[in-house]
């Protein structure tokens, strides 16, 4: 191996860099970005900083004669193509930084006596005969998604191809520019002068060039422990990569599978990333597919209690099952027994079926944003809004192997009213009727090798919420639950106050929402979203008016009693709250009482006065609510008192 230490003027003298397809995409965000600023800052004029490890594999001239738009530059100006083994985070960071100092040059000047034009051709890109044409320094491999996106979201280069993909990378690609243009914009001519000096000639990088003898995607995956570390769906890709070249197959099935792997982590990339809000979890979405691809090899068939045999699957370390006992050399290899061997054939099986499974994970996990039907994206959302972590490889599973509209909105609905009748029984678990992880991932499993159709999946469903209905000590445990625990403990408070302000949106035959989920379930010091209208801090003179004669005991009764719990349209200052009941309505030419917020809260407006009798009539009315929209019987308007805490009151 050569090793030097330079400067990144040095670094980038005769050399063209790309990223190549095993790596991971730019995924520094913003504690990444301001380490590595702060330590530009604090870096004095006259001191180097040692900025890391800079490896690279020379790119042969078999691979680089391909590339249409940089070969010019190698054969004619006798640049050296390299490969970013490791240190493509700081390398990358390091060219948009100069290139946001470009862009905040003013038109005309030169920086440290040098052209704009010489630091675009020696850090962004050269032209050929100061044509059109681009041979870009530094970027991505080709069929990368982030390579147009580097040219054109950040270097605002144009381009002829139409960028297919955003990705959570290119997203982190955008902030860094954005991290760095806001921070740029302010300094003087000086300053920028001072950054891009210690940027270009006071960052040290430790160079290590690979020789042909040493593998480079091990290399790539050894080296990974500094920075942000890899992800198991990163390491994965490299893994399988470096794979792809190992089997005994003709030259075009290796590049049509190497091609696949790809593709594959393109679509999966994108569509983890596509909700820039709420990017979906890498290892999540591997471990839910895995749990159901690789169930045969998973079972532990010692073990007799099938309960325990899927739990034990489910939680098993998946991670460590797919990188040292799966795919590994060995495995591979033409002489490897049976029973571990991988063929060709297998892993293009298994990259297809998480290419499948991603694009169904997304609109699984964002129904509002995908082309699922609008019933579908309704049901779906709800069980995002409840939490369906136990039930994600079921539901992943039945909308892959089951089409049909109706069928698919009877499991959904089947699923959501288990959710919610679970949620209801903190001891849920001591009853056999109750689903746990290895129960409905058994189901997801024959789904998914057809021993069980989709109508007797939902059947299953239905029938365990039905025979925890009908369980004898069911009831009664729920009315002691929530008398001794009070409905503002609840976990399922918020969903359920959600759902009954749906109902009276429907009621109100207007689409208009007035109540949003994000804003709605956000935690913030000292903002509420679930209002306690009869307050905890009761000392206005109306509030000891009306609830006068009443026991410490029983005024805190009343005040968690579900009756007297409102969802709020828009999260409000808890001081808010103390206020006496006309205030809360709203009067005069206030904007922010019930009268103004959503349908839940236009209808307490309604009332006159808030007192322990209203408190128990609206508990009443929606326990029924309750009764009517999950189908389940709570008793009579006694038992419910008892419910609701307040049997006290006649």
């Amino acid at each position: 191996m050569d090793t030097q230490l330079l400067t990144l003027s040095k670094i980038f003298t005769e050399r063209l860099f790309r990223i190549p397809d095993y790596q991971r995409g730019y995924a520094w965000t913003d504690k990444q970005l301001k380490d590595f600023w702060n330590d530009i800052q604090q870096l004095e004029s006259d001191r180097n900083h040692y900025t890391g490890v800079l490896t690279l594999e020379s790119v042969s001239a078999d691979v680089y004669r391909k590339w249409d738009d940089d070969y010019w530059i190698i054969d004619a100006k006798g640049f050296q193509p390299f490969f970013v083994v490791d240190g493509q985070q700081r390398l990358t960071t390091a060219i948009i930084l100069i290139h946001v100092i470009l862009e905040h040059l003013p038109s005309g000047e030169m920086l440290n006596y040098t052209e704009r034009a010489d630091i675009q051709r020696k850090f962004i890109f050269d032209s050929k005969d100061n044509g059109i044409s681009r041979s870009y320094v530094f970027g991505y491999e080709k069929d990368n998604p982030s390579y147009e996106f580097l040219k054109t979201r950040v270097f605002c280069e144009r381009s002829s191809t139409a960028i297919s993909q955003e990705t959570v990378y290119t997203h982190n690609l955008t902030q860094a520019k954005q991290f760095f243009s806001d921070r740029v914009k302010a300094l003087s001519r000086s300053h920028l002068e001072t950054l891009y000096r210690k940027i270009t000639q006071h960052l040290l990088f430790n160079i290590f060039t690979i020789s042909e003898d040493v593998d480079v995607c091990v290399a790539f995956e050894t080296m990974n422990n500094r920075g942000k570390p890899l992800s198991y769906l990163e390491l994965l890709k490299n893994r399988l990569i470096y794979l792809s070249v190992k089997f005994d197959a003709l030259d075009y099935e290796r590049e049509k599978l190497r091609r696949a792997i790809n593709d594959c982590w393109k679509a999966i990339y994108h569509n983890l990333g596509r909700n820039k809000e709420r990017p979906l979890d890498d290892d999540r979405f591997l471990l839910t597919h895995y749990v159901v691809y690789f169930e045969k090899a998973i079972a532990d068939e010692s073990q007799t209690d099938e309960p325990m045999r899927y739990r034990r699957r489910y939680q098993a370390d998946y991670a460590s099952d797919l990188l040292e006992k799966r795919f590994i050399p060995k495995n591979v290899a033409a002489d490897a027994t049976p029973d571990v061997r991988i063929s060709l054939e297998d892993m293009y099986q298994y990259v297809s079926s998480l290419q499948e499974a991603v694009e169904m994970w997304y609109k699984m996990c964002n129904p509002l944003a995908s082309d699922l039907s609008p019933d579908t994206q309704m049901w779906l959302d709800k069980l995002n809004r409840i939490g369906m972590d136990q039930f994600q490889p079921l539901v992943l599973v039945f909308l892959q192997c089951v089409s049909a509209e109706s069928k698919r909105i009877a499991f959904l609905q089947a699923v959501e009213r288990y959710l919610f009748i679970y949620s209801l029984y903190y001891y849920g678990y001591r009853y056999p009727y109750f689903l746990d992880g290895s129960k409905t991932l058994q189901l997801a499993i024959d789904l998914d090798n057809n021993k069980l159709t989709g109508e007797k999946v939902t059947r299953a469903i239905s029938d365990i919420t039905s025979a925890s209905l009908k369980h004898p000590h069911f009831i009664k445990e729920l009315r002691d639950r929530f008398k001794s625990e009070s409905f503002y403990d609840w976990t399922g408070i918020r969903y359920f106050l959600f759902e009954y302000n749906l109902d009276l949106q429907s009621r109100s035959k207007t689409e208009r929402r007035k109540i949003f989920w994000p804003e709605f379930t956000e935690q913030k010091i000292d903002f509420v979203s679930v209002e306690h209208i009869y307050p905890q801090q009761a000392r206005h003179p109306y509030w000891k008016t009306h609830f006068d004669g009443l026991a410490q005991k029983q005024r805190t009764a009343l005040r968690n009693s579900l009756g007297n719990l409102l969802p709020l349209s828009k999260p409000k200052n808890s001081s808010l709250s103390n206020k006496p009941f006309p205030e809360k309505v709203g009067k005069g030419d206030s904007v922010v009482g019930y009268r103004y917020g959503c349908y839940a809260e236009n209808e307490v407006a309604k009332v006159t006065d808030w007192t322990p009798e209203e408190i128990l009539k609206r508990g009443l009315k929606v326990l029924s609510f309750m009764e009517k929209r999950w189908e389940l019987e709570l008793g009579d308007d006694k038992s419910k008192k008892i419910m609701l805490g307040l049997d006290f009151l006649t």
